[in-house]
């Protein structure tokens, strides 16, 4: 019986989490869930345990609100502690959090196996917390997952193929969570913004100025609906900017799949919104230095913008020139299935 844990500890974590939880299920394998506690709030957490259908967390770890290298540190301490008593044949880790560092600093240094899920991201900004993460968990992993070709391709150009890895081309395990969860019972769509703001860069005085005020431009003709993270909402208040919107609570997974899809538009710097956007044919506008998914940009089906007033505004015109959207640039929809096939044959031949 393979086992392996899983290491978590926000909300795009969760929605990868739960197909590949299922289809390893399905093949036997013993499982167990380690939560960092990196997103504490319960509509960014519990429930969408709940929602998804995924076991409790074996392990919650409750490590939060600290500075990145509080986090990462507190993080790669507590989690050393658990695994040095265990005896995993993988560790399983998603995207680009510090829990996904965390958790390849202290596996690797125990001589885990290390699977990293949407491996090769790169948008080329090291002043992103994000990219940093990205970096050095492709670089210390044994078997790198890709979400798209472009993914594939950076790690081939960076010399992971050569590097004892394995590196793998499978699809994005939220697009099968969507295709799982979306039940398409929209019929009406609203003259709705969907906008969504957290990143670190965007969460700074004077940037999430310029961001809220573009928004409340936007407002005029639009209606804002704006579920925010918790720090987000926090750093509104801290820095006394004015909000001519409604600020909502974190919205539940199934039903902010609805709210993009009865939206007219998304603005976000979300990189998994902007996916989701993307899988619900709705114009994009990221609010990033650099983007994270160049693909959609490449496709015509998204803008990106720096955070700054006049370039969201200039950036959220050009979202009625989207018309078409291109097809399959996440995969098919069958990652996990692949996923487990890859593990059990890399297993088998150990």
């Amino acid at each position: 019986m393979i086992s392996v844990i899983h290491i978590v500890g926000a909300r795009p974590q969760f929605v990868k989490l739960a197909p590949l939880y299922h289809q390893m299920n399905n093949a036997g394998f013993s499982q167990e869930i380690l939560h960092t506690g990196q997103h504490y709030d319960s509509n960014m957490s519990d429930n969408f345990f709940t929602t998804l259908d995924i076991p409790s967390p074996n392990f919650n770890l409750a490590v939060n609100n600290l500075s990145h290298g509080a986090m990462t540190g507190r993080m790669i301490e507590k989690i050393e502690q658990i695994l040095q008593n265990k005896s995993y044949n993988y560790i399983i880790l998603y995207g680009d959090t510090n829990s996904t560092l965390a958790g390849a600093i202290a596996g690797k240094k125990l001589k885990f196996k290390i699977i990293h899920i949407e491996s090769g991201v790169r948008n080329n900004d090291n002043f992103m917390p994000e990219e940093i993460n990205r970096v050095l968990t492709d670089r210390i992993s044994d078997l790198l997952f890709c979400s798209t070709c472009l993914s594939y391709n950076n790690l081939i150009n960076e010399g992971l193929k050569f590097n004892n890895s394995n590196c793998y081309n499978v699809g994005d395990l939220m697009f099968e969570s969507f295709v799982n969860n979306y039940k398409n019972n929209c019929n009406d769509i609203s003259n709705n913004i969907l906008f969504t703001c957290h990143r670190e860069e965007n969460v700074t005085k004077n940037n999430l100025v310029e961001i809220i005020s573009a928004l409340n431009q936007l407002s005029k003709q639009f209606k804002i609906i704006f579920p925010a993270h918790p720090s987000t909402k926090n750093k509104i208040i801290k820095y006394g900017i004015e909000c001519n919107f409604q600020i909502l609570d974190p919205m539940l997974y199934r039903d902010l799949l609805d709210q993009i899809a009865k939206s007219k538009f998304i603005i976000t710097d979300s990189g998994g919104l902007i996916k989701e956007a993307y899988w619900l044919e709705k114009p994009s506008l990221s609010i990033m230095r650099n983007p994270v998914w160049p693909e959609l940009l490449d496709a015509n089906v998204s803008y990106n913008a720096t955070p700054a007033h006049r370039d969201i505004i200039n950036g959220f015109q050009k979202l009625e020139l989207i018309k078409k959207f291109k097809k399959g640039i996440f995969g098919s929809g069958d990652t996990s299935k692949r996923i487990v096939d890859i593990i059990i044959k890399n297993y088998k031949n150990e």
